[in-house]
């Protein structure tokens, strides 16, 4: 990792990198922080996300449950698994990845993942819109990779914007409330250091760009 070492308000170090913000706020504050950012880290944002639009794009049938599932493993589990593999071999100390030029591998395994899962969606001819679901995702963390060697955006409030979006086009305009969950994941992300407003924002509107795919549809 890069950069020096910022003391957290909970006592612990925080690793920075160049770019990335500094905690300053209180520890029960940092509490509700980690709360936040724990429980709407991306791997529970898509699980959740995926199989409301796989419902959605199968016309409320069951089996689209089955296609969100596989568009939510594809996405989120099977990467969530990796870093947690990585972190037992002691490469990162935790899955926000702090340090930036360490992040590519898991871009790459990403695109890998979300690629199979594609293959086997069109394989097995699942509803159009889970499938396009996949490829604004795959859009997505290209852009994210590309931004990522030069700037540290932030993954997890593309993610959690992302998902809003992608509700809101395959369900119904409502979905667009549920972007106070969006604005308190990148909240938690500047409140932990781990990200600057600028850095969040950017991830929130990349994720926002995904609907963009539903416009070829």
């Amino acid at each position: 990792m890069t950069g020096g070492t910022a003391p957290t308000t909970d006592g612990a170090p925080h690793r920075g990198t160049p770019g990335e913000g500094t905690p300053t706020t209180s520890a029960r504050t940092a509490s509700v922080a980690r709360t936040v950012t724990d429980v709407l880290q991306p791997r529970n944002v898509l699980l959740a996300g995926m199989l409301g639009i796989g419902i959605a794009a199968a016309g409320g049938d069951w089996t689209g449950l089955l296609w969100g599932f596989l568009g939510a493993l594809c996405a989120g589990l099977v990467p969530a698994g990796y870093i947690e593999w990585e972190r037992g071999r002691g490469t990162w100390g935790d899955r926000h990845v702090v340090d930036r030029t360490k992040r590519a591998p898991i871009f790459f395994v990403i695109l890998g993942s979300i690629g199979t899962g594609s293959v086997v969606m069109v394989l097995g001819n699942a509803p159009a819109g889970i499938l396009v679901a996949m490829l604004a995702l795959w859009v997505m963390t290209i852009g994210l990779l590309a931004v990522n060697t030069v700037w540290k955006i932030s993954v997890d409030s593309a993610v959690a914007s992302a998902a809003v979006s992608l509700l809101a086009v395959v369900h119904s305009p409502w979905w667009i409330a549920a972007y106070a969950l969006t604005a308190a994941v990148c909240w938690s992300r500047v409140a932990l250091g781990y990200h600057t407003v600028a850095q969040t924002l950017a991830g929130a509107g990349l994720g926002a760009a995904t609907t963009v795919a539903y416009v070829f549809v």
